[in-house]
């Protein structure tokens, strides 16, 4: 054949849902036809390569081979079907290595990013997806009808665990849910993980914070190799304490599905650390999207999203989208609680209601810990916030909440 790729076109074909995924590629090419190129994608992440080769049979190639279904020049998106059978189930580095492989290095594209994917029901429900959703972390802290508050501890790093302790305990004895650990905190000579775990986990269980129906959670970073993955989690687990944290992109969705599949009975929180890397550019790399449906698949139970108002880039019809994607119905899998977190303070809640809603985690960070009277006195600025809206009264008219104004002095002037 003088020019394969032209084979894996089948534009005006219909396409069977239920047996195969499709994707939607955003697409430029250099030096060669648009469908052409299009195809080539196709066959490059199925089962074809750049010539002839005399080991292909047709019945074969027949069954398995990816087919460009819809080619857009104008806004340069292309979709491509590929037969379920292309795929293990429960796999998602094999789902990645075919359709986000070596096409991204092919010479004839000049720019390129995975814009959506679309599972049907069968590889969707070969994934155990999240443990407890939405619903279940809401039974557990006996919070409903309203967003969860969550705070980082600041500094990042550096602090003990005596005072990452101390600093979680001021946070949820004035209204806070949720606290985690940062993306980067993991064990360090400083604070090293099991140290971390046992001094907070001693005074949650001193305070009945650990009760369930109206527990507190702390989200422990467990991210490192599989095998310490897997021991932390263990720990966690055996300390009576509810939550684990990965960060999902660092670790690999191998490490997240391997520890998912452990069954250990805690929260997962994921943290999205480096996802920028591949979402933030317009024309090459993973949306946020694909990476929020891969990371349902593998079963995480909360997931940072964006916050629209706050320091990190993330409009607001993506964070919206990709919200309303972890929230609904998904072949029976449970949902996912979004988070938004990065440069938040108790002034934004307003606007983060307005925009994203109440199924929520809004997490404060230095919007907590800089509060110029302190972590406990943000933490209750924070709650004031939440409750001052969720009330129908404007931030400003609620004058006698005095920690909710030292906050809005500092942070809106």
């Amino acid at each position: 054949m003088s020019n394969p790729y032209t084979t894996y076109l089948a534009l005006k074909e219909n396409i069977d849902k239920m047996s195969h995924i499709f994707a939607t590629f955003s697409m430029k090419v250099a030096g060669e036809p648009y469908n052409k190129t299009a195809g080539g994608i196709a066959a490059e992440s199925s089962v074809g390569t750049w010539t002839d080769v005399k080991t292909e049979q047709k019945p074969i190639w027949d069954k398995l081979h990816a087919k460009v279904t819809n080619i857009n020049e104008t806004n340069g998106e292309i979709t491509i079907a590929y037969p379920l059978d292309l795929f293990e189930p429960g796999n998602i580095p094999q789902l990645l290595s075919s359709i986000a492989g070596n096409i991204f290095g092919l010479k004839e594209v000049s720019a390129l990013k995975l814009l959506n994917i679309e599972f049907p029901e069968k590889y969707v429900r070969s994934f155990p997806g999240p443990a407890l959703g939405i619903e279940g972390i809401r039974n557990i802290t006996g919070i409903y009808n309203q967003p969860l508050l969550g705070s980082i501890i600041k500094p990042k790093i550096g602090m003990s665990s005596d005072m990452h302790a101390q600093a979680a305990m001021e946070v949820w004895d004035n209204g806070v849910t949720l606290v985690k650990d940062d993306e980067n905190l993991t064990s360090m000579v400083c604070n090293t993980f099991y140290d971390r775990v046992d001094k907070v986990t001693a005074h949650m269980k001193q305070k009945g914070y650990l009760s369930r129906n109206h527990a507190k959670i702390h989200a422990f970073n467990i991210t490192a190799s599989y095998e310490e993955m897997s021991k932390r989690a263990t720990y966690v687990r055996d300390a009576q304490a509810n939550c684990i944290m990965i960060d999902i992109l660092t670790a690999g969705f191998s490490a997240l599905q391997g520890i998912r599949n452990r069954n250990f009975g805690l929260m997962i929180h994921a943290h999205r650390a480096m996802h920028a890397a591949l979402t933030r550019s317009t024309q090459y790399g993973i949306s946020m999207l694909v990476i929020a449906k891969l990371a349902r698949l593998a079963g995480v139970d909360s997931l940072h999203t964006g916050t629209v108002v706050g320091k990190m880039d993330g409009g607001k019809e993506e964070v919206i989208t990709v919200n309303a994607f972890l929230q609904s119905d998904w072949y029976g899998l449970k949902t996912v609680l979004p988070t938004a977190s990065g440069g938040l303070h108790p002034g934004h809640i307003p606007d983060l209601i307005k925009i994203l809603g109440h199924d929520m985690l809004y997490n404060f960070g230095g919007g907590i810990h800089g509060h110029p009277q302190g972590s406990a006195a943000g933490a209750c600025a924070a709650a004031q916030a939440l409750d001052t809206v969720l009330h129908g009264i404007s931030l400003t008219q609620a004058t006698d909440k005095t920690e909710l104004q030292q906050a809005l002095k500092k942070w809106r002037q």
